[in-house]
């Protein structure tokens, strides 16, 4: 629709490459189809304004080119076969050469897309099929290019060689594989042989971070590309995701052997309603698609996805966009043949794992399989100068996960997450007072061990920060924390009193051999702060590791951990 095309030159696309079944164009011999015209003169005329080219492409050729469902073949690559399908195919691009030899707004013919040549079939059967096309093009149409893709999908280009025409390109595609020079250096030899233009004509189908070192490898060597594809259903890779609807979803199950046939009427309704859930009005929009393509930044420097506040909650999920190594560090963050990248396949495009949260009461989603030494950033812009609780839902199956925070380059703390009951059993934890100025901030969290899901950050204003001896003032419970944590020089260690008190606050190793005495005397009603210095009562030096502090009261107990690293 308009709209699409709108968005897509918002984006800055300069070109469309549009896959058409050869039915659309003519559905037999010697039958033309209006239709597929009609489709291309109103993406010409929406596109116009835009100044943006069309390149056609021949996704389902006579025949079919290869055996896959895209090429809709029945399984056996016909075209290769049937002269029939053959002579078809020439007479379908003499047709479309002829309407629109004029055209300047047509960018070129995509002859064949993705050609696979059965066992038996000569790769001089594929140049002589390439020839006879180009050949009766340029007998209506001297104007445009014609894209020349290679056997087994785009990529081997044997017999292709030397070029049979002027104005011809070669087209490559490029899936799941390195992102290196070398990968690539066999068509840019081809084509500085032959002094023809090489165009990346698909890729995609993988993370953000992958597409943004194909595409930095392409521009680095003066190569076209175009993505696959500006929309898909329920997948994350492409800028939108149509939801399936669920007639839709009873379409698929049957189609799969795991449904009733529907009617007629049924199957109608279901396949009219998916095509209006694909209008992008009800898309999703998948955050980091297109600034992995478009943004020159985008490998060196965090971009917020969303505008977030403090006060307010941040969603896991709503890290920044960048890429690997610059807004998060994920273990496996891209698909160069192993199969995947991703467990939870949700929201994002990214390395990081996100999954649908279980929990309906909760956000919508949550971040999990999570892997050591691996960090996820937010940049916080609109921020509120206070004193704030932070406050973080954390869940697990297993127990044993543990983490660190840290804001602005300081460590809030080091903190293991509990078996809960369940991945989608969230508990609270918190850091109380934490003094914010009013810059803005950047929050990390990092995996020290894994074991853990993590739902979201909330910064709330804290009610017992004041000094002015209110009853608001007055804490309701004792608590007890310190900040930084882990810390190398020094630490701060606070804790709240709800009444005047005798207090004791000591710090042990890990054998529990008392270290140092902090304080030991009466505490006042409210905040109390003590820094620790990191030396003994002999006022040394104390090593790096692990050690407890301790308050003890007549009325209260209680240890935490620290980490002290030099």
């Amino acid at each position: 629709a308009q709209a699409d095309i709108d968005q897509i030159a918002e984006w800055g696309f300069n070109s469309i490459r549009i896959p058409f079944h050869y039915k659309q164009f003519s559905p037999s011999p010697g039958e033309v189809n209006q239709f597929g015209y009609d489709i291309v003169d109103s993406l010409l005329s929406w596109s116009a304004p835009y100044n943006m080219h069309i390149i056609l492409d021949m996704h389902c050729a006579p025949g079919g080119q290869n055996n896959g469902e895209f090429s809709d073949s029945d399984g056996v690559a016909r075209l290769w076969l049937e002269d029939g399908y053959k002579e078809h195919t020439i007479e379908i691009w003499h047709s479309i050469a002829e309407y629109y030899a004029d055209e300047t707004l047509i960018g070129g013919y995509d002859l064949i897309n993705e050609p696979v040549l059965p066992d038996g079939v000569s790769s001089t059967d594929l140049r002589q099929l390439y020839i006879d096309i180009t050949n009766t093009i340029r007998e209506v149409d001297t104007n445009h290019i014609v894209f020349i893709e290679g056997n087994w999908y785009a990529t081997d280009f044997t017999s292709l060689t030397p070029p049979w025409d002027a104005n011809m390109s070669y087209s490559f595609h490029k899936y799941w594989n390195d992102v290196t020079q070398g990968t690539i250096q066999y068509l840019i030899s081809m084509s500085n042989t032959y002094n023809i233009p090489l165009w990346l004509g698909e890729t995609g189908e993988n993370s953000n971070h992958w597409g943004y070192e194909v595409i930095q490898l392409c521009e680095s060597n003066d190569i076209g590309w175009n993505w696959w594809t500006h929309k898909k259903l329920e997948k994350i890779t492409s800028p939108l995701s149509a939801i399936i609807t669920p007639q839709y979803q009873d379409i698929l199950d049957y189609w799969n052997g795991n449904g009733s046939e529907p009617s007629t009427e049924y199957a109608q309704a279901a396949l009219f309603g998916m095509a209006i859930s694909l209008a992008i009005e009800n898309c999703e929009s998948r955050p980091g698609v297109i600034p992995a393509l478009m943004d020159p930044t985008y490998g060196e420097s965090p971009v917020p996805v969303t505008a977030h506040s403090i006060p307010g909650t941040i969603a896991a999920v709503d890290y920044d966009i960048g890429a690997r190594n610059v807004a998060y560090t994920d273990e496996d963050y891209m698909n160069t043949g192993n199969g995947g990248y991703n467990w939870g396949w949700s929201y994002r495009n990214d390395g990081v794992d996100i999954e649908a949260n279980g929990d309906e009461n909760g956000l919508p989603y949550n971040v999990g399989w999570t892997a050591v030494g691996e960090w996820i950033g937010y940049t916080i812009e609109d921020v509120t100068a206070g004193t704030y609780d932070l406050l973080f839902r954390v869940s697990s199956n297993v127990g044993g996960g543990i983490f660190f925070l840290e804001l602005n380059g300081t460590n809030l703390g080091v903190f293991s997450v509990p078996n809960t009951g369940g991945w989608w059993a969230w508990e609270t934890m918190t850091i109380p007072d934490v003094i914010i100025g009013d810059e803005p901030q950047y929050l990390k969290l990092m995996t020290v061990q894994e074991g853990y899901n993590i739902e979201g950050f909330t910064f709330s204003e804290t009610t017992n920060s004041g000094d002015d001896g209110s009853e608001e003032s007055i804490p309701k419970s004792f608590t007890l924390g310190n900040y930084p944590n882990p810390f190398n020089s020094k630490t701060t260690i606070f804790y709240d009193v709800p009444l005047t008190t005798d207090v004791n606050l000591s710090i042990y190793d890990i054998n529990g051999i008392q270290v140092k005495r902090l304080y030991s005397g009466l505490s006042s009603i409210g905040e109390n702060k003590f820094i620790w210095n990191g030396v003994n009562d002999l006022d040394m030096l104390v090593s790096s590791g692990v050690y407890f502090y301790r308050l003890e009261s007549n009325d209260f107990v209680r240890t935490r951990k620290m980490v002290l690293i030099k």
